[in-house]
């Protein structure tokens, strides 16, 4: 682990438990640092408060006490999901106190090189598609970040022959200070999270920090079909590979009808890729080109791209069942997720959608609605959907009273041939804790079929 000294002896303020908090409060107290844990929730007799606490670390619970930045911090380490209009974050700013999030930390003592993946959209399936490629290529990769595994912990075990592959969301981007991954990948760009952030600009100026510090000796795989994306690929010192769908480039990782192209050579053939959908070669794209960087064998590639089916909840192929094929997209909790969904696929589709109402219009779909022959609505969008999905003209469409029921009513809608696809456009906590119990539950009543 590299930079003990660093934070020796360092007063350190984390802002949030979680398991980000917990993470870096233990990390830094293991190397010296005196670490006070701040969090709003009452503790309530939390096993991990307990074991801090037991380990020497101050834990203030149930709110955030006046003055507390008076005890001379020299750093914040904040969980991601806390905004920067928290009285304490604001505060420690207007102070000139570093406020970081923990993948700051993993940069910061890592033995082992990084490749950070960010992006609106496909930043969990590019992250297991990168890490399979490596594994298969013995590169002993680690994975870590967004996707789960907080990065902190894996940094601190990690080797010099390690390379850690690190899914960063803007949240975590938006804490960084001198972060500088070996490579960066940036897969798309849309509207999200502007609650948080207050505006597309600030949106955008958070993704970039995945490569802004970054040198001529880094890579930035990026999307080049993006116009707002390639404004911002101006500006770093890395050196630049693109990718892009629109046919062969001469440069960088490319795509038509028959191929992916690394520099202008044909690579691999597109009827080897078993991952099905558009919005998913993007993702391909960037892993192989970050791969191919890496020094991965071509063969360790083309095992993964040819048996790859997607990541749990994200179209996600889950069987075949007398000529139909289940997708389990739980994870399209909006319009946009589903429209990339019903992309993926050429033929007819029987579509399983619904949830949370938040009012929200499914205008966006009707372009994309033509291969659907049939709707089973569920939740409480049920009604709402129903009568978008007519005025498509949809034929036949059923309103159904659970994800068991849905499934049901759903086959004898089918034909040979046909995907039956669970793509909600909605949120799941109407009838969900969330979208990963409610695709659990469309797995579950598609193996009971």
């Amino acid at each position: 682990m590299k930079n003990r000294e660093f934070f020796k002896g360092m007063n350190v303020l984390v802002l949030g438990l979680a398991k980000s908090g917990v993470a870096a409060a233990n990390l830094l107290h293991s190397i010296g640092a005196t670490v006070t844990v701040n969090d709003a929730s009452p503790d309530g007799g939390n096993e991990e408060v307990k074991s801090l606490r037991e380990a020497g670390v101050t834990v203030i619970c149930g709110g955030h006490p006046p003055g507390i930045l008076d005890k001379g911090f020299d750093l914040v380490v904040k969980n991601p999901g806390i905004p920067y209009h928290n009285p304490v974050v604001h505060e420690a700013l207007q102070r000139g106190i570093p406020v970081w999030t923990e993948i700051e930390l993993t940069y910061r003592i890592s033995e082992a090189p990084i490749i950070a993946i960010t992006g609106s959209n496909g930043k969990t399936t590019t992250t297991t598609l990168l890490f399979h490629m490596l594994n298969i290529g013995k590169k002993h990769p680690l994975i870590a970040g967004n996707i789960g595994t907080v990065s902190c912990s894996v940094a601190e075990k990690a080797m010099e022959d390690n390379i850690i592959v690190l899914e960063a969301s803007s949240f975590q981007l938006m804490g960084t200070e001198a972060f500088r991954p070996k490579i960066s990948i940036w897969t798309n760009l849309y509207d999200s999270h502007l609650d948080y952030h207050g505006s597309s600009e600030a949106y955008a100026e958070a993704k970039f920090a995945v490569t802004k510090n970054q040198l001529e000796s880094d890579y930035f795989i990026y999307n080049a079909d993006q116009p707002e994306i390639e404004k911002y690929a101006a500006s770093t010192t890395a050196t630049k590979i693109p990718f892009s769908l629109k046919g062969r480039t001469e440069f960088g990782i490319s795509a038509d009808e028959e191929g992916i192209y690394w520099n202008g050579e044909p690579y691999v053939s597109r009827s080897l890729i078993m991952l099905p959908g558009q919005h998913n070669l993007e993702n391909i794209l960037s892993a192989t080109a970050a791969a191919i960087l890496s020094g991965c064998d071509k063969i360790a590639i083309e095992n993964v791209l040819s048996s790859f089916t997607g990541v749990r909840h994200r179209m996600q192929f889950v069987k075949e069942s007398k000529g139909r094929k289940f997708y389990n997209d739980s994870k399209a909790t909006n319009t946009l997720a589903t429209k990339s969904a019903l992309t993926a696929f050429n033929g007819p589709i029987v579509l399983l959608a619904g949830g949370l109402d938040r009012g929200h219009s499914f205008e966006e779909l009707r372009p994309y609605m033509t291969n659907v022959k049939a709707v089973v609505c569920l939740g409480e969008t049920a009604a709402r959907f129903a009568e978008f999905a007519k005025s498509c003209g949809v034929l036949d469409i059923l309103l159904a009273d659970s994800m068991e029921d849905a499934v049901q009513k759903a086959f004898p809608l089918s034909d040979e041939g046909d995907t039956i696809l669970l793509s909600p456009a909605c949120a799941s906590w109407d009838q969900y804790p969330n979208f990963e119990t409610r695709g659990d539950h469309f797995i579950e009543a598609v193996m009971n079929l």
